[in-house]
């Protein structure tokens, strides 16, 4: 049963049907777009509400402004992480919230321009679709500025799309692949100019209504039945979790964020 069925009130999601496409739009352009609570909020809702919904086709995510689909998570909001549960919980959340995205029943495409990063990598890599301009720069740079870590589930989704030379490159070395090392990659099925990824991604959406609806759920269901069956138990990362976001690094680096304290690593 769905833990969140209240419509969003906030702004920081924007969301609009156009001719059966439901597009939803990250919404904070002055923090590049970084999730906050009520934004995974939001996405878990129109999840849940959209799935049955039998006027919608397909779904779009998009960032508003240009510079960036999601730059993460809102660093602020960990700032009060006192326990181990507080980061066990945070990752289960995130999580559950993605796993939605990437079970929803219907095809989805990521429209990616600039930042593509931490949070808003995990949302990208499950959609079934990935078009981006040339200014997307996709990673997940925690070794150079937070020092937790993803989830096992959130891992093996990256290793199941770049594989493993590339996920080390992308979470020990901090790597940011640019859009032509993606599209070579295969991570991203298409390049589009600035001008035309939203009328070129419209397009292409609209192609799923030409499609055998059943086929499409049924495609997607099985592969990602053949990617669970991949996957460890979601607690399999527990201990590193507790262990990263309850170390003196990870809080030095929250404060170096929202107090602009400095620090340096010390592997504590």
């Amino acid at each position: 049963m769905t833990q969140q069925l209240q419509a969003p009130t906030t702004d920081s999601v924007c969301f609009e049907v156009k001719e059966g496409v439901a597009w939803i739009g990250f919404n904070r352009p002055q923090s590049r777009n970084a999730m906050t609570w009520e934004m995974y909020n939001a996405l878990e809702y129109y999840c849940d509400t959209l799935a049955d919904d039998a006027t919608i086709h397909a779904l779009v995510l998009h960032g508003v402004g240009g510079e960036a689909f999601v730059a993460g998570t809102d660093i602020t909001q960990f700032a009060h992480f006192a326990e181990a549960e507080d980061a066990i919980g945070y990752e289960r959340r995130i999580d559950r919230v993605v796993g939605k995205l990437e079970s929803f029943p219907k095809p989805t495409l990521a429209l990616i321009e600039g930042a593509c990063v931490g949070g808003g990598a995990a949302l990208a890599l499950v959609c079934d679709f990935r078009y981006a301009t040339d200014t997307m720069k996709f990673g997940v740079p925690i070794a150079k500025t937070l020092g937790n870590t993803l989830s096992i589930t959130n891992v093996s989704r990256l290793v199941d799309m770049v594989g493993i030379p590339r996920t080390k490159e992308v979470l020990m070395m901090a790597k940011l692949i640019s859009a032509d090392e993606a599209l070579k990659a295969g991570l991203i099925n298409q390049l589009f100019a600035a001008q035309d990824i939203y009328s070129d991604v419209a397009a292409i959406a609209a192609e799923f209504a030409k499609r055998a609806p059943l086929t499409l759920q049924a495609s997607k269901a099985l592969i990602n039945r053949v990617q669970a069956q991949r996957r460890l138990s979601p607690d399999a990362s527990d201990d590193w979790v507790a262990t990263c976001y309850m170390s003196q690094d990870f809080t030095a680096a929250v404060n170096k964020f929202v107090n602009k304290t400095p620090f340096e690593w010390r592997g504590q």
